[in-house]
C-alpha cells in the first residue's frame, strides 16, 4: 500500500494529459494549481461552505466544495480567497436581475464572461459601486466602439519586410528583400534630393520615412501579385528605371500622385457623342453613284501594303508551295509569336491539328496613352483589352491553340488563286456596292468565313452568306468576326435557287440580328456569288479593303477605300479604325456588343463605309461647286464649260 501511494505520488510530478481541463477528482496528475498553491494569507479566514453546494474546489487536501461568487445568488459578498485558478471552469452563469451587491473590495479571478455579465447589473443598488468594479462605465464602453473605426482610417505602420501574399510568392524571400531594399534606396534618394530644394508649396510632396516604406511595399507587391510569372525582370527593370530618374522627374511624379489623390476628376455626365450627322448631298441617287468617279483609290503604288494589283504567277505559287512543304509545317502564331507546327488533315498518329499548346496572348491592340497632366514622362505603351504595360505581360487571353496568317500574295494564291473581276454585262449601272468579309484561322491560315455585300447608296443587302473555308478550323477569330461555332452548326446548306441573304429581324438595341443563315461549300462559291453582282467597273466600297480583296481573292480595279479617303496623320501603314471614323466624322456608334449580337456584323460595316464615302461625297462636291463645278442633265462639268452649240450666243 505504502508502494502505491509512493507512485501515485510520482504522478504528481507529470503534468495531467487534460489540462486544466480535468474533470476528475482526486486526479493523481500535476495541475496547475498544484504548481501553484494558495498562500497562507489567502487560505487563513476561508469563508464558510454549506453542504448544498453544487459546485467543486480544489485544494492541497483533495476535492471540496467551491465557494460562491458575488455574481452568483446566495453568495458571499466579501469573498477575498478565489486566487487560484479554478477547475472545472465555472458555469457561464446571467447575473440574475433582482441582484443588486456590491462589488467585491478586494480583487478576485472571475471568468470572462462574468466580467461582461456585470455590467448588465442594474445601477440603482443601495450600496455604491466602488472603483474597482468590473461594470464599464458609458465612457469606457464609447472608447472601445469607436477605437476600431479610428485605427482603420488610419494605415498601420509597416517595417520593410516583404508583405505575405494570398498565393505563391513569384520569388524567394532572400530575393524579395534584397528588390524590396533596393527599390526603397532609389525612393528615398530621390525623396531626399526633392526635399533639399523643396519651397513651401513644395513640401507637401516630400513623404516621410513611413510613407516611403509603404510606397515600395506597395509597388513590390502589385508587381508580385499582378505579373508573377515574370516578376524577377520587372521589378529588375523598375529599380533600374529608378536609377535613371533625376530628381525633377520624381517631383513631376509625385506632384501627379498628390494630383490623383487629393483632386479626384469630377466626371462629366454628358454623352461622348453629339448628333449624328445629317448627310445631304444635293445630288441624285444616279448622279452620287457617278460621282464616285472622282473618289476612285488607285492602288497601284500600294502593292507594299497589302494590295494585290495583279495576280501571281504559275511560277511564285509554284515556290511557295515547296517552301511550305519544306517548312514542314513550322509556323509562327500570329498571336503570341511562338513558334508551332501545323498538320493539315490532322496528324495521323493523335489527330491534332496543332503542336505547342495553349496560345497566351493579348487580343486588345497597343496604344499610347494620354499623358498625365503635370508629368513630363512619356506615358507606357499599353493594351488595350487589359490596359497592361506592353514587355511586362504574357497576355490576359488564352486559348486551345495557336493560330497563324499567311499574307504574301504568291502563298495565298497557293491555297486558292487570285481572279480578275470578270465582265458582268447583267451588273448593274445605277449602282455601286459595298462589300465586308469576316476571316478566321484554320489549319491553311486566316480563310474567309463570312461574305456581305449591300449595295449602295440605300444599303439594300445583296449578299451574306457564311462560308466554309478550305482547311480544318482552329479558331472562329468569334470576339471580332462575329461568326460563332453554332452559327455554323445551324446554318442551312446553300444550293443554287436558295436566297443569297439571311432571314433577319430587328434586335431590341436597333442593331440587326441574323439567324437562319446559309453556308455555301467553299470560298470559290462565294466568290462567284460576289461576281454575279459586280463588273470590272461597279466601284467597291469598304474599309481597309486590301483584307477583304485578299480574303476572296479578287483582283478589282474600281475600289474606294475609306482607310484611304480618311488617311491617318502620319500616313500609311498607319490607318484609323472603321469604328474610329464613324464615331468622330459621323457621330455614330458601330461594333457596340449586346446581348444579341457578339462581336462585328459584316452588314454593319459594310453599311458604315457606305455612310462614310456618302459624306466624303457631300464635302468633295461642296468643294467642286465653289471651285465653279456644275451638274448639267446628270454630268458633272468643269468651270467654264458651255453647252455644245452656244459657243457663238
Amino acid at each position: 500500500m505504502d508502494a502505491m501511494e509512493a507512485v501515485l505520488r510520482n504522478f504528481k510530478q507529470i503534468p495531467c494529459p487534460e489540462g486544466d481541463k480535468c474533470t476528475k477528482p482526486a486526479c493523481p496528475w500535476q495541475h496547475s494549481w498544484d504548481r501553484n498553491p494558495p498562500s497562507a494569507a489567502s487560505t487563513a479566514s476561508p469563508a464558510p461552505v454549506t453542504k448544498d453546494d453544487d459546485t467543486l474546489a480544489h485544494d492541497t487536501d483533495g476535492p471540496r466544495k467551491r465557494r460562491r461568487i458575488s455574481s452568483e445568488p446566495g453568495s458571499a459578498s466579501d469573498i477575498t480567497t478565489a486566487t487560484k485558478s479554478i477547475s472545472p471552469p465555472p458555469l457561464k452563469r446571467k447575473a440574475p436581475e433582482h441582484s443588486a451587491l456590491p462589488a467585491p473590495a478586494s480583487k478576485v479571478q472571475r471568468p470572462a464572461a462574468t466580467a461582461s455579465t456585470a455590467s448588465t447589473t442594474p445601477t440603482t443598488a443601495t450600496a455604491p459601486i466602488s472603483a474597482s468594479s468590473s461594470t464599464p462605465s458609458k465612457q469606457t464602453a464609447t472608447k472601445q466602439l469607436t477605437a476600431p473605426k479610428q485605427q482603420a482610417t488610419s494605415r498601420k505602420p509597416e517595417t520593410l519586410n516583404p508583405r505575405h501574399l494570398g498565393s505563391a510568392a513569384p520569388a524567394t524571400h532572400e530575393f524579395r528583400f534584397k528588390a524590396l531594399k533596393m527599390l526603397h534606396e532609389q525612393f528615398k534618394r530621390l525623396n531626399d534630393e526633392v526635399k533639399k530644394d523643396a519651397k513651401e508649396d513644395e513640401k507637401k510632396l516630400v513623404l516621410t520615412e513611413q510613407e516611403l516604406i509603404w510606397l515600395a511595399l506597395d509597388e513590390e507587391q502589385r508587381m508580385a501579385t499582378e505579373k508573377p510569372s515574370i516578376y524577377t525582370n520587372v521589378i529588375k527593370n523598375h529599380i533600374m528605371s529608378y536609377k535613371k530618374k533625376t530628381p525633377g522627374q520624381w517631383r513631376d511624379e509625385r506632384v501627379a500622385a498628390w494630383k490623383k489623390k487629393n483632386e479626384p476628376r469630377i466626371p462629366v455626365n454628358k454623352p461622348i457623342l453629339g448628333s449624328p450627322k445629317e448627310v445631304k448631298t444635293g445630288l441624285t441617287t444616279q448622279e452620287e453613284v457617278d460621282f464616285l468617279v472622282h473618289l476612285h483609290t488607285p492602288i497601284t503604288g500600294l502593292a507594299g501594303h497589302g494590295y494585290v494589283v495583279t495576280p501571281p504567277t504559275d511560277e511564285d505559287i509554284k515556290k511557295a508551295r515547296e517552301g511550305e512543304e519544306a517548312s514542314l509545317g513550322w509556323e509562327v502564331c500570329d498571336r503570341c509569336t511562338t513558334r508551332f507546327q501545323v498538320f493539315p488533315g490532322r496528324r495521323e498518329e493523335d489527330g491534332a491539328l496543332t503542336s505547342g499548346g495553349f496560345c497566351t496572348h493579348h487580343h486588345g491592340r497597343a496604344y499610347f496613352p494620354e499623358r498625365v497632366l503635370g508629368t513630363v514622362d512619356k506615358p507606357a505603351k499599353r493594351y488595350r483589352c487589359c490596359q497592361e504595360t506592353v514587355g511586362e505581360s504574357t497576355g490576359c487571353t488564352t486559348i486551345d491553340t495557336h493560330v497563324f496568317k499567311a499574307s504574301a500574295p504568291s502563298r495565298l494564291a497557293a491555297l486558292m488563286p487570285f481572279m480578275e473581276t470578270p465582265p458582268n454585262p447583267s451588273a448593274p449601272k445605277d449602282r455601286a456596292v459595298c462589300f465586308d468579309c469576316e476571316m478566321g484561322y484554320t489549319a491553311r491560315g486566316m480563310e474567309l468565313i463570312r461574305l456581305t455585300a449591300t449595295s449602295w447608296p440605300d444599303g439594300k443587302e445583296l449578299l451574306d452568306v457564311l462560308v466554309r473555308p478550305i482547311g480544318e478550323i482552329l479558331d472562329l477569330n468569334s470576339r471580332y468576326s462575329g461568326v460563332w461555332l453554332e452559327d455554323m452548326a445551324n446554318a442551312e446548306e446553300w444550293s443554287p435557287g436558295k436566297p443569297l441573304t439571311a432571314v433577319v429581324e430587328s434586335s431590341a438595341s436597333g442593331r440587326t440580328k441574323k439567324k437562319h443563315m446559309t453556308v455555301v461549300p467553299s470560298p470559290m462559291v462565294a466568290r462567284d456569288l460576289l461576281f454575279s453582282l459586280i463588273s470590272p467597273e461597279t466601284p467597291l466600297i469598304g474599309h481597309a479593303l486590301e483584307n477583304d480583296l485578299n480574303a476572296v481573292r479578287i483582283v478589282h480595279p474600281t475600289i474606294i477605300d475609306t482607310a484611304l479617303l480618311f488617311p491617318h496623320r502620319r500616313g500609311l501603314p498607319m490607318r484609323h479604325s472603321l469604328k474610329m471614323l464613324m464615331e468622330t466624322e459621323l457621330n455614330k456608334a458601330i461594333q457596340v456588343e449586346t446581348k444579341d449580337l457578339r462581336g462585328h456584323d459584316s452588314g454593319e460595316d459594310a453599311r458604315a463605309a457606305g455612310e462614310l464615302v456618302r459624306l466624303k461625297v457631300m464635302e468633295k462636291w461642296g468643294q467642286m461647286k465653289g471651285e465653279g463645278w456644275a451638274a448639267v442633265d446628270g454630268v458633272f462639268v468643269p468651270p467654264g464649260w458651255m453647252k455644245p452649240g452656244t459657243e457663238g450666243g
